[in-house]
């Protein structure tokens, strides 16, 4: 059984749903434990809108764009606070448009952070919180040339780092992207495109991270400015980062978490396919009769498109999920794919199972 040392996930990961409204509005968690965010991911369900993130680390109203490869932007009407439970927006279209239904996925990292000396590069401020394996990493590389170390400053080696080179670039600048069940540290992703894993030392310096750094490549692949990283690590029992083979059939793939999911993100990595993101809040796709298909209300992290509501044949099990169709989004015969997944406990630290489902 997979025992946990994290017996509410709900101070480390939660979901929100909530529907604009034209006009500035604080928005409170729906867990039973207050949970001040670090990092919260906007994404509008019902109509076109790019993804929104927003840390505390780089600090309130600085935007990203997860389907962009655009500087960061700031945007006094967009998330003006962390709240103790939630957080607050301003009138921007893009967080409360009114009427319009959204989705905001909210992590507890360690506040603003301090700076890190790990790696060849201290960094401007480092939030990690060793206990849900997730920490943001703000660093410049201005005046380098090479190869660079960067503390993440969780204890153990990330499983996953999304990093976006060039906030201060006027210009585009790629996202890159880390995940163990990649070929090798030589190859990467970007969170912005559909592509298949590329070979690319200038990513990751074809060095896997290490328990106190990551390698970033040289200045040609990630240029001179300023970066900001998201790195995770699987704990057991609350997240876990690997990957998988469909079985183009609707009989599986079924994959162990261990754990019952309520995020999941999802790549194929052998040919071209979007990001996609889906959750407990949108679509509570328990199993049901033989008949049933799995509905996967699913948005994607690299583009702008509103929620997409067709069936998937993807079920919510107490200790993972499963596809019953030969989507080739998630189980393609022979395709491989990487996913993040976070959920609620199912065996708590004192060894005693949670109700399944």
């Amino acid at each position: 059984m997979a025992y946990t040392t994290i017996d509410n996930p709900e101070l480390y990961f939660q979901t929100k749903l909530y529907t604009g409204t034209g006009s500035a509005a604080s928005i409170t968690l729906d867990g039973d434990e207050d949970m001040q965010p670090d990092l919260v991911w906007f994404k509008k369900r019902s109509s076109v809108e790019s993804n929104y993130l927003y840390d505390a680390v780089r600090g309130v109203t600085k935007e990203i764009y997860t389907n962009s490869e655009s500087q960061e932007s700031t945007d006094a009407n967009s998330l003006t606070s962390f709240n103790s439970d939630g957080f607050s927006i301003g009138n921007a279209n893009q967080l409360s448009e009114n009427t319009e239904t959204m989705v905001a996925w909210c992590w507890k990292a360690n506040g603003s952070g301090s700076s890190n000396t790990d790696g060849s590069v201290n960094t401007i401020k480092t939030s990690a919180n060793t206990t849900s394996g997730f920490s943001i990493v703000h660093f410049d590389l201005s005046g380098e040339s090479g190869e660079e170390t960067v503390g993440h400053g969780l204890g153990v080696a990330p499983d996953f780092i999304f990093a976006k080179t060039g906030l201060d670039k006027s210009g585009n600048s790629i996202w890159w992207v880390y995940h163990k069940g990649l070929t090798s540290a030589s190859y990467y992703l970007s969170l912005a495109g559909t592509g298949a894993q590329a070979s690319e030392t200038q990513a990751w310096g074809g060095t896997a991270p290490t328990s106190s750094v990551f390698t970033v490549g040289d200045a040609a692949g990630w240029g001179t400015y300023k970066t900001v990283a998201y790195c995770f690590a699987d704990v057991q029992g609350f997240s876990k980062f690997g990957s998988y083979t469909g079985n183009g059939n609707a009989d599986g793939t079924f994959v162990y978490t261990g754990f019952k999911p309520n995020y999941l993100l999802i790549k194929r990595i052998n040919s071209a396919e979007d990001w996609m993101i889906f959750d407990i809040k949108r679509s509570p796709f328990y199993p049901q009769s033989s008949s049933y298909s799995g509905m996967a209300t699913r948005v994607s992290a690299n583009n702008s498109n509103a929620e997409d509501l067709t069936q998937s044949g993807a079920e919510w099990y107490s200790n993972g999920f499963k596809w019953t169709t030969s989507w080739g989004g998630g189980n393609g015969s022979g395709d491989t794919y990487i996913y993040l997944c976070f959920g609620e406990t199912f065996v708590n630290s004192k060894g005693v199972p949670c109700n399944a489902r």
